[in-house]
C-alpha cells in the first residue's frame, strides 16, 4: 500500500495550496480519506476527511478555509488549502481507514510565512 502525498511548499499568509494524495495498492472507494497534520514539537491533528459517502468533516480550525474532495476513479484525494496562516505550518499526511486497517503516507510539508 502507497499513499503519495504532494503539493505542499512555502506561501505566504493569505495563499492558497493544494494538496494531492494518490493511493496504490487498495481498493480506494471502500475507503474514508482523510488529512492529518503535524506541526514540530505538537501532536498529529485531524485536518479534514472525507468517507466512501463522500461525506466530509473538517477540524474546528478549518473555519470554511479547507476543502476535501476525492476522485475515487483516480485513486486520488485532494486538500485545497484557501487564506492560509502561519500556524497552518505543518507536516501534512494523508491517510486511509477502513476498520482496523489505517495507511499513512509519507507528508509534504506546508510552510507559511507572515
Amino acid at each position: 500500500v502507497q499513499l503519495q502525498a504532494s503539493g505542499g511548499g512555502s506561501v505566504q499568509a493569505g495563499g492558497s495550496l493544494r494538496l494531492s494524495c494518490i493511493a496504490s495498492g487498495i481498493l480506494f472507494g471502500i475507503y474514508d480519506m482523510n488529512w492529518y497534520r503535524q506541526a514540530p514539537g505538537k501532536q498529529r491533528e485531524f485536518v479534514a476527511s472525507s468517507t466512501t459517502g463522500h461525506i466530509t468533516n473538517y477540524g474546528d480550525f478549518v473555519e470554511g478555509r479547507f476543502t476535501i474532495s476525492r476522485d475515487d476513479a483516480a485513486k486520488s484525494v485532494y486538500l485545497q488549502m484557501n487564506n492560509l496562516k502561519p500556524e497552518d505550518t505543518a507536516v501534512y499526511y494523508c491517510n486511509s481507514m477502513k476498520g482496523f486497517l489505517n495507511y499513512w503516507g509519507q507528508g509534504t510539508q506546508v510552510t507559511v510565512s507572515s
